[in-house]
C-alpha cells in the first residue's frame, strides 16, 4: 500500500490488486488505523474490464491505384466498451514497418499508397483507462490498383538490320517506369508491299532488345513499342528504317511472252512481284537441247545476256531453226541473283538453202527437153522432205532474170494434168525423195516419165518455159519451201516472129542510142559541177566563223580575269584557212565583209556580245530569209485532187509531186499512194529523211504503212498532241498493242526524260515473219508559240536520235503539225551539224533553200530561222561534251592536268566557256521580283530568278502576293523536278511553306547552315505542329545518320482541309561548312543523292518534285542539282555530261554551279 498525504487533514492510499483475470470480481475496504482509533469504509465491488477488439476485418469500400476506402467495422467487438478511440494500422504483405492513423469518421481513405501493392489493414479499439486498447482486430488483405505507365519506352533503336529482320534496342525499365506488376511490352510495326500494307503486333518476353523476323525486304518499317498494364499503355517515339535488299523472287513465268521466228526469238517478260530492292540487272542464258535437224551443229548455240532494269525484252538473234532452246531468266538487285525461271522454246523451221547456180545455162537442150544439173539443197532446221521439179509456161514475153534473183514458189501440187483445169501456168513435173538425191547429177525435164506420181511430159516446142527446182521441209504442221530458176527454155526457131528485129541491128542501135545518152549525161554533170560550186562559194557560212567568234568571247572574258584563252573545237585554224581562201576571189563580195552581212573589220566582230542570245536577233537572218522562196516552188497535183483533200491538214503546206513518198497501192484504191509526205535528202545521204504532217484520224493507217514501206527505224515528233487548245497531231501509237490497217504496233517500252519521250515499238506487218523495231523521239519542250529559249534541249535530242538510228535503216520520219516549220528546223540542224564535222564549213541559207525545193516552207519564220543560227552557234562554242561512263575517270583526270606552259587546263577552259554560253538576266527578264511591293522577300536583288521559270504561289495568304524568290529545274528525266529558293526570311517562311504545299513537293533539301546574323532560322517545329501562314506543319519523326538529318512531316492547308495532308521529308545536310566551296565528303552527298532518289520513289514513284535551298538558292542548291540529273544521266544512258547539265541549269538561273571546284568532282564517285 502507498500512501500520501493531501493536507493536514486528509491523505490517500493506492492499493495494487494482483492476481486478478478478466471479468472477475471482488469486494474490498478500507481499515484505518491512528492514535485516535480506526475506522473502517464500505465495502466496494472491484471488477476486472476486457479492452474492446473488432469481430470482423475492415469493409473494403473502394479500391484505386494510390488509394484503399474501408469501413472499420468497429460495432460489433469483443471485449468491453464504451469505445472512445479507434485506429487503423496497415503495413505492406511483405514490408516490417506499419502505420496507425486515427479514424473520427465511419469510413476512412487510406491515401499516398503504391500502385499493384498487397496491404494488410488492421482496426484498433481504445476503452476509457489505462489499458484500455485492444489488440488489433482480424486484418483485411487486399492490394491496390495499376497506375499508368509513367512512359514509354525509351532510347528506342534500331541496331541490327537485314533483309528480313530488325533488332530492336530500348533502355530498360523497371516497377517505376511499369506501376504495375503486371504488364505487357509489345511492338507494332506496320510496312507497304506491292502496294499493300501490312501491320501486325508482336509480345515482347525479353528486357531490352527484341528482332522482328519475317519482314519483307526493302520496305520502309514503322515501329514502335507499347508499355501496357491492365490500368493503360504508353508509346515510344515513332522509328522508321529500311530492310536491306534480298536477292529478287521469281520473274512471274505468266508475264513470259515468247514469240519464235526462224533465227530469232522475241522474249518478254516483267519484273518479278516480290524485287526485294531495286532490279539492277536480269540474265537470260540459253542453250540448244535439240533439233529438227539431224546434221544441225547447236554447240555453240548458247549464250548469256544481261539487260538492265528497265529492258524487259530482248530479240535473240543468230539462232538455229527447228531447234528447242532452254531458257533461265532470273533478276538481280545488289545483293544477287534471284532464283531462276526456265522455259522452252522451239524456233520456227526455215526453208531449205538452195544451192548457188553462177548461170541458167542446161547441160543439153532439144526442142521438147532440156537437161539441167540438181545440186543438194541444205537443210535448215527440219531435214529435207522432198524436191520437185516446177516448170512453169511464159505465156507473155519477159526478160530474163538471173539464176540469183528469188522467185516466188510453188506451194499447191498441181500435177501436168491439172494445170490446165485449174488454168495454172506452172505444173509439177517430178517430185524426188532426199535419198535419190545426195550427190550432184543431171535431170532431163521432158523426158516422158514419171517422178514421185508426176507426170514429166515432154516440152512444147511453141512455148517458153521457166524451169524451177525447189526443196521442201515439213515438220510440227509447218511446211517451208524454196527454189530456185535453174533454165529458160524460149521457144524454137521455127515458131518464133519472122518479123523481129535482127539482134545484130538491135545491139548497133542500143550502142549509138547510149553513146547519146552518155553525151548528154556528161554535159550535165559538168554544167551542176560549175554551178554548185559558184553558188557554194557565194553562200557558204564558215563554220570557222562561228569559231572566231566563239574564240573572240573568250577572249573578251580572258582579258577581264587574266586567263588564257583554249578554243573548245580543234577543227578552227583548219577551217579558217579555208574560209580565207572561199572568200579571197569571190567576184560578188565587196570589201571584207562576210557572208553573214558582219563586217569582219569592224569591232562588233572583234569584241562580240557574250550573250548567245543577244547576238542573231535584228541581224541579217531575217533580209537572208527575204531571199529565200516562199509557198509553192513545184507542181502538187497529187496533193490537190479531191480524193486527198482530207488526207491534208493545212491546204498551202502538201506534198510536192517530184519529192512526194508514193505509197503500195491498196487493192481497189488508185489514190492510195498518197499521203503527206516528202523525201528530203541528208548530208551526202539521198533521202534521208521524210518530212511529214501530224498524223490525222484518217492518216494514221497511211503513216504506218509509209513507215513499214521505208524501213524506217526511227520517227522524231516535234510537236504536242494539243497546243493553245489546238489539236496539233492525233495520238497514233498505241498504249499497248494496236493494229493500223494491216501493221500491228506493240509499245515495249517508254523512256521519259525532261525535254523528250523515247518511246520503243515493235512493228509487223500481216503475213510477214520479219518483226522491227523502232523508236520514237517525241520532243515535248518546244513552247506553243515562237522557238525554244536556248538550243541546248534541241542540241542534246539531235545527238540522242543519231546516236539510237541504225546506220542501215530508212529514212528517218520528221514530224510537227504541218511538217514544216519545226520539222525543217530539226532537219536543217542535223545536216548543218553533219557538214560542219566534215566540212568545216555550214551553208544554212543554201541548206534552207534546198529544204524547200523538196517540200514547202520549211523553217517557216524568221524566228524559226535565227533559231537555227542559235543552235549552231552553241554547238561551235559548247561542241559534244558527253563522256561514256566508263571512260570518264581517264577523261576527267586527263583534262585536270596542268599545262605547264600555259598554267591552266582543259577542265578550266571548259567552264570558262560555260561562264560564256551562260545567259546575262535582263532586268525585264526578272521584273516580277523587281515590284517594290517583293523588294524584301529577295535576300539579295542581284539574284533574283526570271519570271518564265518562277513558281507561282496558289494557297491564299491574307494580303501576302503569289511571289517567291524561287526557280523550277528540269533534271535530267522529269521537267520541274526541282524548285531552287533561298533560305527562308523570317517574313517568308509562309510564303516557303505554300510553295512547298502548291506543287506537291514531297522532299527538302537543305544544304547550308543555320545563321542568325544572316536571317537563316529554323523554319520547322521540332516537336508537335506548328502553323506557317494558312500551312500547318506537324512534326513526325526525325533521326540523324552521318551528315544527313532526316526529320519527317505532315502538311496540310487549313483553310482547305478537304485537301487531305501530305507528307515530306526534310533532309538537312550538316557536312558542307559555309567557309568551303565543296562538302566535307563526296560519299555524304551522295549518300544524300540517294536516300532522296529512295525516298520519292517509295512516297510518290519518283514524279514528286523536291525543294532544294542553300543560303541564296545558288551554287550549293546547283551543284547538289547537277549531281541528281548526272546520277540519273548514267542510269538511263550511261554517259556523263557535266557541261550539258550545267548549261540547261543555268538557262533557267545563271547562278548555278558558281566555281569550277564544284563542276565535276562530286560526280567522280558515282561511276
Amino acid at each position: 500500500m502507498v500512501t500520501r498525504v493531501v493536507n493536514h487533514r486528509r491523505f490517500s492510499a493506492t492499493v495494487s490488486v494482483g492476481d486478478t483475470s478478466q471479468r472477475s470480481t471482488s469486494r474490498y475496504r478500507c481499515v484505518i488505523w491512528s492514535d485516535g482509533g480506526s475506522g473502517v469504509s464500505n465495502y466496494a465491488d472491484l471488477i476486472v474490464k476486457a479492452p474492446p477488439t473488432p469481430i470482423a476485418p475492415p469493409e473494403l469500400l473502394a479500391v484505386g491505384a494510390t488509394y484503399l476506402w474501408i469501413k472499420p467495422n468497429a460495432n460489433s467487438i469483443i471485449g468491453d466498451g464504451p469505445i472512445i478511440l479507434k485506429e487503423v494500422e496497415y503495413r505492406t504483405t511483405t514490408g516490417n514497418w506499419a502505420e496507425t492513423h486515427v479514424v473520427d469518421a465511419s469510413t476512412y481513405k487510406l491515401w499516398h499508397l503504391d500502385p499493384d501493392v498487397e496491404y494488410e489493414i488492421k482496426v484498433l479499439l481504445s476503452r476509457p483507462g489505462e489499458g484500455g486498447t485492444g489488440p488489433p482486430g482480424p486484418p483485411l488483405i487486399t492490394r491496390t490498383k495499376c497506375a499508368d505507365p509513367v512512359h514509354g519506352p525509351q532510347n528506342v533503336n534500331v541496331v541490327d538490320v537485314r533483309a528480313r529482320q530488325l533488332t530492336v534496342q530500348w533502355e530498360t525499365f523497371g516497377y517505376a517506369v511499369t506501376r504495375c506488376h503486371s504488364y505487357n511490352l509489345t511492338v507494332q510495326y506496320q510496312y507497304v508491299f506491292n502496294q499493300q500494307e501490312f501491320a501486325a503486333e508482336e509480345l515482347i518476353q525479353t528486357s531490352s532488345h527484341y528482332t522482328l523476323r519475317g519482314l519483307r525486304p526493302f520496305v520502309t518499317v514503322r515501329l514502335r513499342l507499347v508499355l501496357a498494364n491492365p490500368e493503360g499503355s504508353k508509346e515510344s517515339e515513332e522509328i522508321v528504317k529500311q530492310t536491306e535488299e534480298d536477292v529478287p523472287g521469281l520473274v512471274p513465268m505468266e508475264s513470259l511472252q515468247n514469240t519464235p521466228y526462224e533465227e530469232k526469238i522475241f522474249m518478254q517478260w516483267k519484273a518479278p512481284n516480290e524485287t526485294n530492292g531495286a532490279i539492277t540487272l536480269y540474265e537470260i542464258t540459253y542453250k540448244a537441247l535439240s533439233s529438227l535437224d539431224p546434221s544441225a551443229d547447236l554447240t555453240t548455240q548458247k549464250g548469256r545476256v544481261f539487260k538492265l532494269q528497265n529492258e524487259t525484252h530482248h530479240l535473240f538473234v543468230g539462232l538455229y531453226p527447228g531447234t528447242n532452246y532452254f531458257f533461265t531468266l532470273k533478276a538481280s538487285t545488289n545483293k544477287g541473283f534471284g532464283p531462276p525461271v526456265t522455259t522452252r522454246i522451239t524456233t520456227k523451221i526455215a526453208a531449205p538453202m538452195m544451192p548457188e547456180y553462177d548461170t541458167e545455162t542446161p547441160l543439153n537442150e532439144t526442142e521438147t527437153t532440156i537437161t539441167i544439173l540438181l545440186k543438194p539443197a541444205q537443210s535448215r532446221g527440219a531435214p529435207i522432205s522432198s524436191y520437185q521439179l516446177v516448170v512453169k509456161e511464159e505465156r507473155k514475153s519477159k526478160s530474163r532474170r538471173a539464176a540469183s534473183d528469188t522467185p516466188e514458189c510453188f506451194s499447191a501440187p498441181v500435177s501436168f494434168r491439172n494445170a490446165s483445169a485449174l488454168s495454172s501456168p506452172y505444173y509439177i513435173a517430178a517430185e524426188l525423195p532426199p535419198s535419190s538425191l545426195t550427190v550432184v547429177q543431171p535431170f532431163t525435164v521432158g523426158d516422158n516419165k514419171s517422178y514421185g506420181g508426176f507426170w514429166n511430159p515432154p516440152l512444147s516446142p511453141a512455148k517458153s518455159y521457166s524451169i524451177f527446182y525447189q526443196a521442201m521441209s515439213r515438220a510440227n504442221g509447218e511446211t517451208k519451201i524454196n527454189c530456185v530458176r535453174l533454165a529458160h527454155k524460149g521457144m524454137s526457131a521455127s515458131t518464133q516472129d519472122s518479123d523481129a528485129m535482127e539482134p545484130e541491128k538491135q545491139v548497133d542501135g542500143t550502142v549509138k542510142m547510149a553513146g547519146v545518152i552518155a553525151g548528154i549525161l556528161m554535159f550535165i554533170i559538168i554544167l551542176l559541177g560549175v554551178i554548185l560550186t559558184f553558188k557554194r562559194r557565194r553562200h557558204a557560212y564558215s563554220y570557222s566563223y562561228y569559231l572566231k567568234l566563239a574564240k573572240k568571247q573568250k577572249e573578251t572574258a580572258s582579258s577581264s580575269t587574266q586567263q588564257r584563252e583554249m578554243g573548245p573545237v580543234t577543227t578552227a585554224d583548219k577551217s579558217t584557212t579555208k574560209v580565207s581562201t572561199l572568200h579571197k576571189d569571190d567576184p560578188f563580195s565587196t570589201s571584207n565583209q562576210d557572208l553573214n552581212g558582219f563586217d569582219s573589220s569592224q569591232p562588233s566582230l572583234a569584241q562580240p556580245s557574250l550573250t548567245l542570245q543577244s547576238f542573231p536577233y535584228g541581224g541579217c537572218e531575217s533580209v537572208e530569209l527575204s531571199y529565200q522562196s516562199e509557198g509553192q516552188t513545184a507542181p502538187w497535183e497529187m496533193a490537190k485532187k479531191d480524193e486527198n483533200r482530207n488526207k491534208n491538214r493545212y491546204g498551202n503546206i502538201i506534198a510536192y509531186d517530184h519529192t512526194r513518198v508514193r505509197l503500195q497501192l491498196l487493192d481497189g484504191d488508185p489514190h492510195s499512194d498518197y499521203i503527206n509526205a516528202n523525201y528530203i535528202d541528208g548530208y551526202h545521204r539521198p533521202r534521208h529523211y521524210i518530212a511529214t504532217q501530224g498524223p490525222m484520224q484518217e492518216t494514221v493507217r497511211d503513216f504506218w504503212r509509209m513507215v513499214w514501206q521505208e524501213n524506217s527505224a526511227s520517227i522524231v515528233m516535234v510537236t504536242n498532241l494539243v497546243e493553245v487548245g489546238r489539236v496539233k497531231c492525233v495520238r497514233y501509237w498505241p498504249d499497248e498493242t494496236e493494229v493500223y490497217g494491216d501493221i500491228k504496233v506493240t509499245l515495249i517500252e517508254t523512256e521519259p526524260l525532261a525535254e523528250y519521250v523515247i518511246r520503243t515499238f515493235t512493228v509487223q506487218k500481216k503475213g510477214h515473219h520479219e518483226i522491227r523495231e523502232l523508236r520514237q523521239f517525241h520532243f515535248t519542250s518546244w513552247p506553243d508559240h515562237g522557238v525554244p529559249c536556248y538550243a541546248t534541249g534541241l542540241l542534246g535530242f539531235i545527238r540522242q536520235v543519231k546516236f539510237l538510228n541504225p546506220p542501215d535503216a530508212g529514212p528517218i520520219a520528221v514530224h510537227c503539225s504541218a511538217g514544216a516549220g519545226r520539222t525543217g528546223c530539226f532537219i536543217a540542224v542535223d545536216i548543218m551539224l553533219d557538214m560542219a564535222e566534215n566540212e568545216g564549213v555550214v551553208d544554212i541559207f543554201n541548206c534552207i533553200r534546198e529544204l524547200r525545193s523538196q517540200r514547202v516552207n520549211m523553217v517557216q519564220t524568221e524566228e524559226q530561222y535565227v533559231f537555227v543560227h542559235d543552235a549552231i552557234l552553241e554547238a561551235c562554242l559548247c561542241g559534244n561534251t558527253a563522256i561514256p561512263v566508263c571512260e570518264f575517270r581517264a577523261v576527267y583526270y586527263n583534262i585536270s592536268r596542268l599545262d605547264p606552259q600555259t598554267n591552266s587546263s582543259q577542265i578550266k577552259d571548259e567552264f570558262q566557256t560555260l561562264n560564256i554560253v551562260t545567259p546575262r538576266v535582263r532586268p525585264e527578264d526578272c521584273s516580277v521580283g523587281l515590284l517594290p511591293r517583293n523588294h524584301d522577300k529577295n535576300r539579295s536583288m542581284d539574284v533574283l530568278s526570271a519570271d518564265r521559270c518562277l513558281p507561282f504561289l496558289i494557297s491564299v495568304d491574307g494580303e501576302s502576293s503569289n511571289y517567291i524568290n524561287a526557280a523550277l529545274m528540269d533534271s535530267h528525266k522529269q521537267p520541274a523536278a526541282f524548285i531552287v529558293t533561298q533560305h527562308p526570311l523570317p517574313n517568308t517562311m509562309g510564303d516557303f511553306w505554300r510553295l512547298v504545299f502548291d506543287y506537291n513537293c514531297s522532299s527538302i533539301v537543305m544544304l547550308n547552315e543555320m545563321d542568325a546574323a544572316q536571317l537563316c532560322m529554323q523554319y520547322w517545329p521540332e516537336k508537335n505542329s506548328c502553323c506557317y501562314g494558312p500551312i500547318q506543319v506537324e512534326f513526325i519523326s526525325a533521326d540523324i545518320d552521318e551528315d544527313i538529318i532526316n526529320r519527317i512531316f505532315r502538311i496540310c492547308n487549313m483553310a482547305r482541309p478537304q485537301d487531305g495532308y501530305r507528307l515530306v521529308q526534310h533532309f538537312q545536310f550538316i557536312g558542307w561548312p559555309a567557309y568551303r566551296d565543296t562538302p566535307l565528303s563526296k560519299r555524304s552527298i551522295l549518300q544524300l543523292v540517294r536516300r532522296l532518289a529512295k525516298w520519292q520513289e517509295q512516297y510518290d514513284g519518283g514524279d514528286g518534285r523536291t525543294v532544294v535551298h542553300c543560303l541564296t538558292g545558288g551554287g550549293r542548291s546547283g551543284t547538289f542539282c547537277a549531281i541528281c540529273s548526272i546520277n540519273e544521266m548514267i542510269q538511263q544512258q550511261n554517259i556523263v555530261d557535266v557541261f550539258h547539265t550545267v548549261k540547261t541549269l543555268r538557262n533557267n538561273k545563271t547562278n548555278m554551279v558558281e566555281t569550277m571546284v564544284s563542276s565535276s568532282k562530286p560526280v567522280l564517285p558515282l561511276i
